[in-house]
């Protein structure tokens, strides 16, 4: 594994001059939120690409998770929820026969939908009006050559079209994609992992498939590609993606050339009129870089990890990583927490990625099994589920993705009361308890209409809830004691008439429930015990007291407060 010197990082300087950057490496979906988060904060960026243009290719991406959808959302990005055709069914199917079917549920009241489906040029192109609008632009043909770092900084080089140049920033995110080496190596970062024989046929065609507009659809073994499976996911514009597991040996040219592809789509669709949008041959690989950060340089995307595409857990968990490094940078750059903060991206963000690929190469190996005792196992299952309903929990399909739960993470304060039950069954979704990302509900706030969601409001900084008006101006004063960050704080029965979320969390008298910026909930506490809310801040907030930190001064409700309900 390369060696790479790694400085700590200094604590911010207020010299005067203007901040450094954070560059942003990377102008792909994960890339694009890192920037517009960062920005969101107030923190300078500069995004490089090494492509000259953008260039939409085919549908790649197109699975888009409510809890992605909600940061997009946050950032203005609205439209990918607006324009990606919704579906809230997947269906398993064993050939002919429906094994089960899965509905997604929220425990919340979100407005936004369980799943989107969009092409990821179309979300590239909606992303890139917001960085228009936010005043920042990509440079185009800069292709990353060398990281260096040191103790107040990163010095990125980039070749282009004039000759090398040479970038300054306080941090680097890197979302250079699977070929990003220059930056794993800039961390010491190993990529072991695992890749997969079989190779997997994607097709994007336009037809007219009553009833399957609104599904997922996944196939074992249909007689059209027997011994193997079949994912059918819709489209906006009457577009549905086909993902056939083929062989290694298959060869796409050979298969058009001797009409086989268009007998493979025909003995799916029946002889309804097609046409062919996009289609390509993909081998899926399973491997996670450990670390995913060190000092100054993030890594986030498939250049941080790689895992198969059943259950959507690729780019929906880069746009998490994404989020999660830009508050703790935020944080750390102007001041709000120790510098230290930003080292704990690495931890929680390779959980994250290790969780996902133990999922995803559970999946694998159903699908794809290697050994004697895989396909029996494999086709013991298949053949159980078919005739009894309770052994379809074994079948794997694909998990559907869920936003990581931090319950083991440094920054999450355990509540006995509220510990973590566990992973929740197919389609439901979890426990609402420290670690966890708080359900979403619509907000009643006078002074800020704006602000129609719970989610919008906790990532303006950190977040109390709680049940009495006392017990929130308490709970805020002992967070402004652990941080000068913004400090909100709701009482629940006021900021939401309709008791959505006090049911939801399954809120009882004399609790506060304190939120990262992220919207995950960092911790449980007794109303009356505000030196345990003020730990807690200080925990979710790196453990490192910034110098900044100190008691409310008057004045200064301005940036939070107890929050009033709208009349």
């Amino acid at each position: 594994m390369p060696e790479a010197p790694v400085p700590p990082p200094a604590p911010p300087a207020d010299t005067g001059a203007a901040p450094e950057p954070v560059l942003v490496l990377g102008a792909g979906p994960v890339g694009q939120t890192a920037a517009l988060l960062l920005a969101r904060w107030g923190v300078p960026v500069t995004i490089v690409d090494a492509r000259p243009e953008r260039a939409a290719a085919g549908s790649k991406a197109i699975v888009q998770q409510r809890d992605v959808l909600d940061v997009w959302d946050t950032l203005g990005a609205g439209a990918v929820a607006e324009e990606g055709l919704t579906w809230d069914t997947a269906r398993t199917f064993y050939r002919d026969r429906e094994l089960f079917s899965v509905r997604l549920r929220d425990r919340g009241a979100s407005p936004l939908p369980p799943f989107v489906n969009l092409s990821q040029s179309r979300t590239e192109r909606i992303l890139d009006e917001r960085i228009a609008a936010a005043g920042l632009r990509v440079r185009w043909s800069h292709e990353v050559t060398a990281i260096d770092q040191d103790a107040s900084g990163v010095r990125v080089r980039c070749a282009t079209p004039t000759g090398d140049v040479e970038l300054r920033g306080s941090y680097a995110v890197a979302c250079l994609g699977p070929h990003g080496r220059v930056a794993r190596e800039a961390v010491g970062a190993d990529f072991g992992g695992a890749s997969f024989d079989d190779r997997f046929l994607i097709c994007d065609i336009r037809a007219d498939l009553p009833g399957w507009e609104r599904e997922r659809r996944f196939y074992f073994d249909p007689r059209w590609n027997p011994g193997r499976q079949i994912l059918i996911h819709p489209c906006p514009d009457s577009v549905f993606r086909i993902d056939w597991q083929v062989p290694p040996d298959f060869d796409l040219e050979r298969e058009e050339a001797e009409g086989g592809l268009d007998r493979r789509i025909r003995q799916i669709i029946g002889d309804r009129p097609y046409e062919i949008v996009w289609h390509s041959l993909y081998r899926f690989h399973t491997r996670v870089a450990d670390p995913m950060g060190a000092g100054r340089v993030l890594l986030a995307g498939d250049c941080a990890h790689l895992v198969a595409p059943f259950g959507a857990r690729g780019l929906n968990s880069g746009v998490h990583d994404a989020e999660n490094a830009a508050w703790k940078l935020a944080f750390a750059l102007k001041g709000w927490a120790d510098p230290r903060l930003v080292d704990t991206y690495a931890a929680e963000r390779l959980a994250a990625a290790r969780d996902n690929a133990e999922i995803t190469g559970a999946t694998m190996r159903f699908l794809v099994p290697r050994t004697p005792e895989e396909h029996a196992h494999r086709s013991s299952v298949l053949e159980s589920a078919a005739s009894d309903p309770r052994a379809a929990s074994r079948v794997d399909s694909g998990r559907l993705f869920e936003a990581f739960y931090y319950t083991d993470s440094a920054l999450t304060t355990p509540c006995a009361g509220r510990p973590f039950p566990g992973r929740p069954p197919r389609g439901e979704p979890p426990v609402p308890c420290p670690g966890v990302l708080v359900p979403d509900v619509p907000l009643s706030l006078a002074e800020r209409p704006e602000t129609t969601r719970l989610r919008t409001l906790a990532r303006e900084g950190v977040t109390v809830l709680a049940t009495s008006a006392r017990g929130a101006q308490a709970a805020r004063a002992a967070a402004r004691r652990a941080t000068p960050a913004p400090v909100s704080a709701l009482v629940l029965a006021d900021a939401d008439p309709t008791g959505a979320l006090s049911a939801a969390l399954d809120a009882r008298p004399g609790e506060v429930w304190l939120l990262r910026p992220d919207a995950h909930i960092a911790a449980v506490c007794d109303e009356d015990d505000t030196a345990a809310v003020t730990a807690a801040v200080h925990t979710c907030l790196g453990g490192g007291a910034p110098a900044a930190a100190r008691a409310p001064q008057p004045g200064e409700e301005q940036d939070g407060g107890v929050l009033p309900a709208s009349g």
